[in-house]
């Protein structure tokens, strides 16, 4: 074994464990020393004699994995173009970069991380190719936000000084426009492969050769990844749902819909790490529930308490949990290997 074999394979170990332990430790710092964190499990000790508490946990894990499976299944469809994985190890990717991504920005890094799972395609079109899948993600995001902001605001706008106005009408607008330029720019992201030459200028020459990536898909395979995406979103709203009715907060379905679209959207809008994302989510969460709520008296705190059962549920359940199943998997990612491959061509 070469010297720098070995350096490699101690870098890659050093990464691993620095992974694991500032992965642990977000999770401890946030969960078990959160100020919120002895009241909350003062609450759930009342649930904890109820079966069916324990049918709704078992039921909401299995929605998680169902959530992640899918988003394997999307990302393994993504990658193939530059190299075939199973199943199983797009799972390992999916976990693992789930870890990463609790002490990232806004989870980016839960998209990075899955190409060091790759084995021979470069690592550079993988995290390309990763961008476009999390694009379509955002996208569903963004319109379902743009959605729900509208229908709220025909229901709530009196209710809100920020909805009324012209001002506001404006900005819907440009919402929408927004949203047709990002859906026009999904269906034809394979222009980038034709405009790299001018959108990059001389200093990042030698990364051009990467955007050929994106003329390997077509709008067929956009609108299967995008329908993926759109599972995923249906998943985790039906958690939300499933967990404010568990925690005796009486929105209706269609309602919990909107309000849950436009509580992901302002949690996709605001700059956060996990660490943080908890409390921006309770915020957006009481916020517009107590606009809801304020139709039939105000919210009380009966009702601000299961709101925020509920958030901090989905939180755990849908990244703590991912987060800590990803670590077992860890060991399998190469940050660093001999040589970056040259861009592959589709089907190679």
């Amino acid at each position: 074994m070469s010297k720098s074999t070995k350096i490699q394979k101690t870098y890659n170990i050093l990464i691993r464990v620095l992974i694991l332990v500032v992965t642990y430790g977000f999770i401890y710092k946030k969960v078990f020393m959160g100020k919120d964190w002895l009241r909350n499990l003062i609450v759930f000790e009342s649930y904890f004699k109820d079966w069916k508490f324990f049918a709704t946990i078992i039921l909401l894990v299995g929605l998680m994995f169902l959530n992640w499976g899918i988003e394997s299944i999307k990302w393994r469809f993504l990658i193939s173009k530059i190299e075939k994985l199973s199943l199983f190890q797009s799972i390992q990717a999916v976990f693992s970069g789930a870890s990463i991504s609790i002490i990232t920005p806004n989870r980016v890094g839960e998209y990075f991380a899955r190409v060091f799972i790759l084995e021979k395609a470069s690592h550079i079109q993988g995290i390309l190719i990763t961008i476009l899948g999390s694009m379509s993600q955002l996208l569903i995001t963004i319109l379902a936000g743009t959605t729900g902001l509208i229908l709220f605001s025909i229901g709530f706008a009196s209710r809100v000084s920020l909805m009324v106005g012209s001002l506001y009408y404006v900005l819907l607008v440009i919402l929408v426009i927004f949203d047709c330029l990002l859906l026009y720019f999904y269906f034809n992201v394979s222009y980038l492969a034709l405009w790299r030459e001018k959108l990059m200028k001389n200093r990042f020459k030698k990364f051009r050769k990467f955007f050929v990536v994106f003329s390997y898909f077509q709008h067929g395979d956009l609108c299967y990844v995008i329908t993926l995406s759109f599972f995923r979103y249906v998943v985790f709203s039906l958690q939300y749902y499933i967990l404010l009715r568990f925690f005796s907060v009486p929105v209706p379905f269609f309602q919990s819909l909107i309000l849950t679209s436009v509580i992901f959207f302002v949690i996709t809008l605001v700059p956060t790490i996990a660490l943080t994302e908890l409390g921006v989510r309770d915020s957006a969460a009481l916020y517009f529930f107590g606009i809801f709520f304020s139709e039939t008296g105000s919210l009380d705190d009966s009702l601000k308490v299961g709101i925020l059962l509920a958030s901090t549920m989905l939180w755990i359940i849908n990244l703590v949990a991912p987060a800590i199943i990803g670590t077992v998997f860890v060991n399998r990612l190469k940050f660093f290997r001999k040589d970056e491959p040259e861009p592959t061509s589709e089907g190679s």
